[in-house]
């Protein structure tokens, strides 16, 4: 069996934080050869929500002229508080990914899984948390792809494609999960997306040209298969009549391609 050789799909991804420092040299190098991973992002401020509280004179409270409750006040502030939560549970999501890169780093694959997983637990589900869900579900792919685990690896690879469709560190686990398990057409699917995106990517090109051969002998082979298998169920209906699949001949026009059936004693 051959294997796609990328290098950059043993490598997870680095955290979506600019302010952190790289904790291993392993998990966060980039060693794509002409992939590029989705970009990294910076956390939401926390300054956000305060800044735009304290924009008027007021500290951003509207007065109710003494006839009723502050209402919009309160939504505000409540707006607010939401903004906060939805940071801080960022927040720990990228510590939690930051500490699964780490444990990758130290081959400790099964670990670095459980940490991706909580960092996609405590995620929100907004669109400021996309990336960092994406990445996660492709670091977790390649722990999979370590542990030769490769239809997690697949599925996987999927969901952060769900996330963001351009992701071509993901196209590249996936496919080379599928040449592991000789799905060489789906493997080829996915370099051929790679090209779309990227139509210089050299490693995909070549990925494609390695890869058809093998497709085509898989081919022949579940053709020669399937013919097996139909010859068997005609020589079980036809021995009762004391014939066999042997006494019809096929002959093939080489004009048309089709097929003329003759019987023979």
């Amino acid at each position: 069996m051959v294997l796609i050789q990328a290098e950059e799909s043993s490598e997870v991804d680095p955290p979506t934080s600019r302010s952190e420092p790289s904790r291993s040299a392993n998990a966060n190098r980039d060693a794509s050869d002409g992939f590029e991973t989705a970009s990294d992002t910076d956390l939401p401020s926390d300054d956000d929500g305060a800044g735009n509280s304290n924009s008027n004179n007021n500290g951003g409270a509207i007065s109710s002229g003494g006839d009723g409750p502050p209402q919009a006040h309160s939504d505000h502030a409540l707006n607010d508080d939401e903004e906060k939560l939805k940071q801080k549970a960022l927040a720990q999501a990228n510590d939690a990914k930051s500490e699964g890169n780490k444990l990758f780093g130290d081959g400790l694959y099964e670990e670095a899984i459980s940490n991706y997983d909580l960092a996609l637990q405590v995620a929100p589900d907004t669109p400021s948390s996309v990336e960092l869900r994406s990445i996660c579900y492709s670091n977790r792919a390649v722990c999979f792809l370590k542990l030769g685990k490769y239809e997690e690896t697949i599925k996987e690879c999927t969901k952060a494609l769900e996330l963001n469709p351009t992701y071509m560190k993901a196209l590249t686990r996936r496919g080379e999960a599928h040449e592991k398990l000789e799905h060489y057409e789906e493997a080829i699917a996915d370099m051929k997306k790679i090209l779309e995106l990227d139509p210089s990517n050299d490693q995909a090109k070549r990925t494609i040209r390695r890869l058809q051969p093998l497709a085509e002998e898989k081919r022949e082979k579940m053709k020669e298969e399937m013919i097996g298998k139909l010859k068997e169920m005609g020589n079980s209906v036809l021995g009762r009549f004391g014939m066999s699949v042997d006494n019809f001949k096929t002959v093939k026009d080489p004009n048309t391609g089709s097929y003329s059936i003759s019987f023979q004693r």
